[in-house]
């Protein structure tokens, strides 16, 4: 019988492992993806996402695995937009207000007192002004998917007086994040806007560093706000959503049935993650109240003309160029 030689026996044996390495355990998925959110496990954004990944693994027949790190888990909004950048993260959810940082027209959902309803949100958001706004980050090298998550409409709360008119923010000390678009406003009204991290608001507000701040009610509701504030005055005045965003990279990676069960299916949880959050809304006013919270009606059409007339909207469309700003209007109407 023909024998091999002790070489040729060595080589053969030191490639058997590395084929068996290279073998993926049957029923395995082909690709495991990270998705990163700062919002708690039980937000309906996160209970609607586990959905959507749980429906893309059974319709790609396990191909496709997405886990999901809420809360931050994976890092601060800043770290985990870079981690999404150089492809550590795949799929990221974040608000255009922060995403502004690296995409600047991305902030332009939260141009004050623009939409008057969800109406007018959805139309722009779905639409022209949305399209326009994942253009842009396209060039960044992530793709945004084509329906946004509700943040919610933010509300005033204040623990000094009501605020009732524009005239009411002359003074008032108010916790904004730290963003240009939030001074400005504020600023326009005679506010004195104070930039604090959300984590060091409720302290801010107890020791009356700010008398007041500007959040969705979730938010308010699950910060404990209302243990330090009085009034709340539903102003509607900002609008905040979040982009579900996707490494270029690594969705181009998957095949392209797969990549369209992905959009189609985050895109599907957005939808139905609106509605519940238009159900929470409702219900959280009633709790809010409740605790305390005396709310407060307010006219969006003069805190408008107050915003209008300091010259807001001219800067601010200066700022978001022609073609943005003709998008925005093209829904709400004339703005400057």
């Amino acid at each position: 019988m023909h024998k091999l030689p002790r070489r040729t026996l060595l080589a053969t044996g030191a490639a058997l492992p590395l084929v068996a390495i290279r073998t993926r355990p049957a029923g395995a998925a082909e690709f495991v993806y990270k998705y990163a959110n700062n919002l708690p496990a039980t937000h309906p954004l996160n209970l609607r996402t586990a959905e959507a990944a749980a429906r893309i693994k059974q319709e790609t027949g396990g191909r496709v695995e997405i886990n999901i790190f809420p809360f931050n888990q994976l890092g601060s909004d800043t770290d985990t937009l870079s981690q999404l950048r150089n492809g550590a993260v795949e799929f990221f959810t974040l608000s255009g207000l922060i995403l502004s940082t690296l995409v600047p027209v991305a902030s332009i959902n939260g141009v004050g007192f623009a939409f008057k309803d969800y109406g007018q949100v959805w139309a722009a958001m779905d639409g022209k002004l949305g399209a326009f706004v994942r253009g842009e980050i396209d060039k960044r090298g992530i793709v945004a998917f084509e329906k946004q998550y509700d943040n919610g409409y933010r509300q005033i709360t204040s623990s000094t007086r009501p605020i009732r008119t524009p005239e009411d923010l002359t003074g008032f000390k108010i916790r904004v994040p730290m963003s240009p678009l939030w001074t400005s406003m504020f600023k326009a009204f005679g506010a004195s806007p104070i930039g604090i991290n959300f984590s060091e608001t409720y302290s801010a507000l107890q020791t009356h560093l700010a008398d007041g701040q500007e959040n969705p009610l979730a938010i308010i509701e699950t910060a404990k706000l209302y243990e330090v504030q009085k009034y709340l005055s539903v102003t509607n005045h900002m609008w905040d959503g979040f982009w579900f965003l996707a490494n270029r990279r690594a969705l181009e990676a998957l095949p392209p049935d797969a990549q369209e069960i992905v959009r189609r299916e985050f895109n599907r949880s957005a939808v139905q993650q609106r509605e519940d959050v238009a159900k929470l809304n409702v219900t959280l006013e009633g709790a809010l109240k409740q605790q305390g919270l005396e709310f407060v009606g307010t006219d969006p059409a003069a805190f408008r003309a107050a915003l209008r007339k300091a010259g807001f909207y001219a800067e601010w469309e200066q700022k978001y160029g022609p073609e943005a700003w003709s998008a925005l209007e093209s829904v709400v109407g004339n703005l400057a």
